[in-house]
């Protein structure tokens, strides 16, 4: 709407100069003519201060071309000078030395570091980024923009058999301490060669940043680090974008360094990508038959009592999420938080990780403290409680008679939440019958436990599953734990970046959460921050969760 006003004023504007040329002076014409040839003249001389990038003289060599176009067709290993190719696990080609000018590459450097940063944080990622760099004219940004996407496009393509659009994408990034791009395979229509241009201090590996080269298992998920490349300065790295081409960056760990990246794609047609690998869903159970003495002997009085259960209702359906603090008796809460601590659980790590990364404890293996607990959140009287807190149908004992208006009000607030999130308020004929057919509630859970580099990422699958769903987590061991460690949760509307909600992990303190088909949720990437104390030293901080999930 403002662009159109923004022409049509343009418009007029040059009517009304062509209406009112015929009643100008002679010599005011020409003033007009002096000044666009000084304007011409300027921009011309604004165009000519493009700096050319000279590249590495593997680029120029038609002899190194043919070779690393044979290597890469038959997946083999080729290195000459700075030039070295490697297929495993994935095509890559590193230029060591790539602007041939350590001048340039220098005023390169101060250039970007001079454009503005954006904070970006999402699920996947912690760094900084500038805007789209392909219209920006200063002399080097400018001149190696010309060079990647001019002569080493064209070079790119014989390399690959394959025609390169001309099409340029490419920004810079900071990544500094705690940055993180986690496991990703950058595929997206368009996209054929991803590189990254790196114009770094010294780096050792310890400092972290690494670029990390996965592997992938026979339904094509990563497995394992293999190759991490550590940055080192005017290094280029590219690499094919495929359906096997996971990557990350690692978390920076140093905290005086920082990681500079010139990075983009180039863009051509996709590789055949075969049909994604499906999970198999979680497997969800049924209440346990546990009667009321389970919720007496654990749970805080306080949250047993009717009057209290209906004033948590009525904040509950108002905002769909609480926190009920102080959750559990005292000496249950420590009873479990020392079993979860110095217990032998057997934990196992959940992955893959373009999906997650944490470790979730072997149900077997729970001491019976925990297992008492474990039962105490499966269990029927439990599933009567969350039915009182929320108003949801978690349980046949719902008041059968406030049943119609809770679809009402269900219903309002489910087009409500539509609105806030742009969701489709039109009701499909599966939420119809739905609504309409009696369903046996079922919960699912883990017991997970988060440390340093633990996380779980928004996916394709989870989106296309999403449903209705109440979400339960209750912490334990979460003294000290400050927000900026990360392993927060966090709920966004499906395709949004803009987060909904954050529910922080908080000793004893349980958190329900009611989340419609367009909310999803993630677990914030557990940084450095976590393992070091005030004072410098390091630490091994961890925190643990019963994470539950119920449907009516």
């Amino acid at each position: 709407m403002v662009q159109g006003h923004v022409h049509a004023c343009f418009e007029s504007s040059c009517q009304v100069s062509v209406m009112a040329t015929t009643k100008r002076p002679q010599d005011e014409c020409s003033s007009t003519d002096e000044k666009k040839k000084k304007k011409k003249k300027k921009k011309s001389e604004k165009e000519s201060r493009e700096e050319p990038a000279e590249l590495c003289a593997a680029v120029e060599d038609e002899q190194v071309k043919r070779a690393v176009t044979e290597a890469w067709s038959r997946k083999t290993t080729y290195s000459h000078g700075d030039l070295e190719l490697d297929c495993q696990p994935f095509p890559h080609c590193i230029f060591r030395n790539f602007i041939s000018s350590q001048a340039f590459a220098e005023n390169l450097k101060k250039e970007l570091l001079e454009l503005n940063f954006h904070e970006k944080s999402n699920d996947l990622y912690k760094l900084k980024q500038s805007d789209d760099l392909k219209k920006r004219t200063e002399p080097h940004i400018a001149g190696l923009r010309a060079a990647l996407f001019g002569r080493f496009r064209s070079w790119l393509g014989e390399v690959l058999g394959v025609e390169l659009e001309p099409t340029v994408d490419i920004s810079c990034a900071k990544y500094e301490y705690t940055d993180v791009l986690l496991c990703h395979d950058d595929e997206l229509e368009g996209r054929r060669v991803a590189f990254i241009l790196y114009l770094v201090p010294p780096w050792q590996s310890s400092d972290g940043g690494t670029l990390d080269l996965y592997t992938t298992d026979s339904n094509l998920q990563p497995q394992s680090i293999v190759k991490p490349l550590v940055p080192s300065w005017n290094t280029l790295v590219l690499f094919e974008v495929s359906p096997v081409s996971f990557h990350q960056v690692s978390e920076v760990l140093s905290q005086d360094k920082c990681r500079l990246s010139l990075s983009g794609w180039f863009h051509g047609p996709s590789l055949e990508r075969p049909p994604r690998h499906t999970v198999a869903p979680v497997q969800r159970n049924p209440h346990l038959p546990r009667d009321e003495t389970v919720l007496l002997e654990w749970i805080n009085p306080i949250y047993l009592d009717i009057s209290y259960q209906e004033q948590i209702q009525e904040n509950f359906e108002d905002s769909s999420e609480i926190q009920l603090k102080g959750f559990l008796k005292e000496e249950k809460f420590k009873e479990v938080s020392e079993a979860l601590r110095l217990s032998q659980i057997e934990w196992k790590k959940r992955g893959p990780p373009n999906k997650r990364r944490y470790e979730a404890a072997a149900l077997d293996s729970l001491p019976q403290c925990v297992s008492a607990c474990w039962e105490l959140l499966h269990s029927e009287a439990f599933f009567l409680l969350l039915s009182n807190f929320t108003g949801l149908r978690l349980h046949y004992l719902c008041p059968a008679d406030d049943e119609e208006n809770g679809d009402e009000e269900k219903d309002k607030k489910q087009q409500d939440d539509g609105e806030a999130t742009g969701s489709s308020n039109e009701p499909s004929s599966a939420d119809v019958s739905r609504e309409k057919e009696p369903s046996t509630p079922l919960c699912c859970g883990e017991v997970r436990r988060w440390s340093h580099g633990g996380y779980t990422l928004l996916h394709d699958g989870e989106a296309a599953r999403a449903e209705y769903a109440l979400d339960l987590v209750l912490p334990f061991g979460c003294a000290g734990w400050q927000s900026e460690f990360g392993g927060f949760t966090c709920y966004v509307a499906n395709e949004e970046d803009e987060e909904l909600l954050t529910v922080y992990p908080e000793d004893n303190s349980l958190a329900l959460v009611y989340r419609d088909k367009e909310t999803l949720k993630f677990v914030k990437h557990v940084n450095h921050k976590s393992t070091s104390e005030p004072d410098g030293s390091s630490t091994c901080r961890e925190f643990y969760d019963f994470s539950f999930v119920y449907y009516e």
